[in-house]
């Protein structure tokens, strides 16, 4: 894949656990948007807003990069159903490509946006040791093209969205951790992200330009590509009980994550734009962590017929951080944001999905 091509995937989706090897349906005209897919799959109601914050801001004019990925596809749904108008940048239908300067540049310029939601950049922390030259030019050097942009349109808010990756790998008892937590990035992809985060908040210091950080913790839901773990695995499942194996490959399911649904994290996206401070930095996420053990026995336990876990060392990752939960009480006391959907819902969701995509 091009620099081009990894710098409109939507990052921050990663479940993770494993170094995903990708499931792809025999139905190819099904499986060449898995992100569109996944949003026809899915048509569950935006949860309702907790009564601690019910006053919003006007209608805004929301410029979305990488408005095509999994994030995406959901954050501009929630956009649209909140009196939004959005602006989608995406590749597959742009052509845009945001380590190209002018370009970028031009695209934010015309788009004359209020709010600007940066999601676009490369997400694949496993295939980040095999191009970090790559992932670096999409996540850091795209985020300083778009923050530049975005002062230029004169946008009255940005919200650059990083990850928990940045953490890196911490001992139990650091656990929950907060945004003082000192950044130890391990991957290729979570050193970029920390260029990016240090990129945003000198856009605040330097100029002044109103960037609102945030650290997403691991989200999931419909749509998400199977590059990652719990969609990899639902499309073992589902591709199982189609064909009717019994095995399911997996790699480390020791791994700890704190998970969020997707269509949860989108709506903290939005009330930080209205009700985040500028130059802050939040994290999004549950609060609490769950294994890829777990995730799987959920998973198997959706499944039609019986199924069995199998390692396979082809999907292990050079380098798994055992443990990842956040504190999310930063956000809370902004925006009276709490996650609403459970696991075992958006898991429901997620098979759902990848049933509907081996044409089940």
């Amino acid at each position: 894949m091009t620099a081009r091509e990894r710098a409109s995937v939507e990052g921050d989706g990663e479940t993770t656990g494993e170094r995903a090897r990708p499931e792809r349906p025999e139905r190819a005209s099904k499986a060449s948007e898995p992100e569109r897919q996944g949003e026809r799959a899915s048509k569950a109601s935006e949860p309702e807003r907790p009564a601690a914050k019910q006053q919003e801001r006007e209608a805004m004019r929301a410029l979305v990069t990488g408005a095509g990925g999994f994030v995406g596809v959901h954050l501009v749904r929630h956009l649209e159903a909140s009196g939004d108008e959005v602006v989608q940048l995406e590749r597959t239908v742009d052509g845009i490509d945001i380590t190209d300067t002018p370009e970028i540049t031009d695209a934010v310029l015309s788009a004359k946006p209020t709010a600007v939601y940066h999601l676009a950049g490369a997400a694949d922390v496993g295939g980040s040791w095999d191009t970090p030259q790559e992932t670096f030019l999409a996540n850091a050097v795209g985020t300083l093209n778009v923050l530049e942009a975005s002062r230029e349109a004169g946008a009255e808010r940005v919200l650059a969205v990083s990850s928990a990756d940045v953490y890196g790998r911490v001992t139990e008892d650091e656990l929950p951790l907060d945004e003082a937590q000192p950044l130890r990035p391990v991957s290729p992809y979570a050193a970029s992200k920390v260029a990016a985060d240090a990129l945003a908040q000198q856009a605040w210091l330097g100029h002044r330009l109103p960037v609102i950080r945030v650290r997403a913790f691991n989200h999931l839901g419909p749509g998400q590509t199977d590059r990652f773990v719990a969609p990899s695995l639902a499309a073992r499942i589902a591709r199982n009980e189609r064909d009717g194996g019994d095995e399911i490959p997996i790699g480390n399911t020791a791994p700890r994550r704190d998970v969020t649904d997707v269509r949860d994290v989108v709506r903290a996206y939005r009330l930080l734009v209205e009700h985040g401070e500028p130059g802050e930095v939040y994290n999004v996420c549950s609060g609490r962590a769950v294994s890829v053990k777990e995730i799987a026995d959920l998973l198997l336990g959706m499944a039609s017929r019986p199924m069995r876990l199998v390692s396979d060392p082809a999907l292990q990752r050079p380098v798994d951080i055992p443990v990842l939960v956040g504190d999310n009480a930063r956000l809370a006391r902004a925006t009276g944001w709490s996650p609403t959907i459970p696991i075992e819902q958006t898991l429901a969701d997620v098979l759902a999905d990848w049933r509907s995509r081996f044409g089940r």
